[in-house]
């Protein structure tokens, strides 16, 4: 018996239709330590994420890492947990539907954009079985990843590629791998930077924090660290900050292990033991919210900041479903599925249609 799915709700004849897979990384469903411990175990299972020999891992991960993390992460998505649910599926939602309202704006109904995240729910799967249904025979796998990570962007693609390993009739298939150094991307960080300024002033400094990475990556080839540096100088250039104005970290280490360096926290208290009056922190590898930016970084470094002596910290929000950051993505689709017509002759189409009632009534 064939292990290849079919597609129950397929009819000859529909139009054309390009799909636009839209993922993050996910959360868990609620704010509970067993939500939270499903997540986590999800999410810490993937070798992408955690490279070490999976016999050692499952060691750790079930012996000790999933005994005591839990606990701790509820209580950190507790403290930003929005009413219609966690904020990076609330925000990436938004996203979605900004997107295919504005893709819709232009080309009628011919683009359709399903939510999936990586871990958790709305799945990967989930959505692309969406875009299947909807008739779309082309896709465009969209992580929002704006710097390529294989623990991110590679671990996207490896989720895709199993779940069409079970379809029978496979789509024509595209992937963004990054948009670290995109003119409208650089252009929008640096907005979202000049918007804060207007109501207050610039702060002596300004910190691009960027979630860390074992350094080991780096040696390995993963070109993220690198392509985070590209980001942070375009952003400071385009503002015209000085060399000493603006400085590139990394937070959200895990272990014991070393990871890229300079570290967020540590940066941050040292400026507030140097005299730095002020900061700003800004998060541009995150595309959308989530407890990375709103817990770690507007709650518990700041606080690392004052208590080192700083005076006035401000966190600037990351893109989320800002005109320009909308506006950017529909650019980066749209050349990303050139020459993905959804144009069909209506001969053609009534000529597909009439050939499978025929063939059917053969049948």
């Amino acid at each position: 018996m064939s292990t290849y799915r079919g597609n129950e709700n397929f009819r000859h004849g529909l139009p054309d239709v390009i799909g636009v897979l839209l993922s993050n990384l996910g959360t868990p469903d609620d704010c509970t330590s067993a939500a939270t411990r499903r997540y986590l175990a999800e999410f810490l299972s993937d070798p992408r994420v955690v490279e070490m020999p999976r016999w050692l891992w499952r060691v750790i991960l079930h012996g000790v890492v999933l005994r005591v993390r839990p606990a701790r992460a509820a209580h950190a998505y507790r403290r930003v947990w929005m009413a219609e649910g966690a904020p990076l599926l609330v925000i990436s939602q938004r996203q979605a539907q900004a997107l295919e309202e504005a893709l819709a704006a232009q080309s009628g109904p011919s683009v359709r954009v399903a939510l999936g995240m990586r871990y958790g729910r709305p799945s990967i799967a989930a959505a692309l079985a969406a875009l299947r249904d909807a008739g779309a025979r082309r896709i465009l796998v969209l992580p929002l990843y704006p710097q390529y990570s294989s623990a991110t962007t590679a671990s996207t693609f490896d989720a895709v590629s199993r779940e069409l390993g079970t379809w029978r009739w496979l789509p024509e298939l595209r992937m963004v791998t990054h948009y670290h150094d995109d003119p409208w991307y650089v252009s929008a960080v640096a907005g979202s930077l000049r918007d804060a300024w207007r109501s207050r002033e610039r702060p002596e400094r300004v910190l691009f924090s960027f979630h860390g990475m074992p350094l080991r990556t780096l040696h390995a080839g993963d070109p993220y660290f690198c392509q985070c540096q590209k980001t942070a100088r375009a952003v400071a250039e385009e503002l015209q900050l000085d060399a000493g104005q603006w400085a590139i970290a990394f937070q959200s280490r895990f272990g014991r292990e070393k990871w890229l360096q300079p570290y967020t926290d540590v940066t941050l208290r040292s400026w507030g033991h140097a005299g730095v009056r002020s900061v700003d922190v800004v998060c541009p590898g995150f595309s959308a919210d989530c407890l990375e930016t709103l817990e770690e970084v507007a709650m518990l470094n700041r606080d690392n900041y004052l208590n080192a002596g700083g005076r006035e910290f401000h966190y600037v929000p990351a893109l989320n479903d800002r005109p320009e950051h909308i506006a950017g993505l529909v650019d980066l689709i749209r050349r990303h599925t050139a020459g993905w017509s959804t144009e069909r002759p209506a001969a053609e189409a009534e000529e597909s249609r009439r050939r499978a009632l025929a063939l059917g009534a053969r049948q």
